[in-house]
């Protein structure tokens, strides 16, 4: 996790603490949910949807990625 600093108004912090008395769970566990609802309704993608959006969109040719994987990778860094 990342360590940072935030500033709240006189109300937030009083309405957070009071919030994080009552549901037994840190001032950073509420903000961090906090900031994951925005995440959530800015509408953009997760990390991980926006990795799986790719999976098949692309075609190496090779039918052999899983077994020749270790070879594949020596041969496009140039250590064959």
């Amino acid at each position: 996790m990342v360590r940072t600093q935030i500033q709240l108004t006189e109300v937030q912090a009083v309405a957070l603490r009071e919030m994080s008395a009552a549901r037994n769970q840190s001032l950073a566990e509420l903000v961090r949910k906090g900031v994951d609802l925005l995440m959530e309704q800015s509408g953009e993608p997760n990390r991980l949807e926006r990795a799986k959006g790719v999976i098949g969109r692309f075609a190496s040719g090779s039918t052999d990625g899983s077994r020749g994987h270790d070879q594949h990778l020596a041969n496009a860094f140039g250590n064959s």
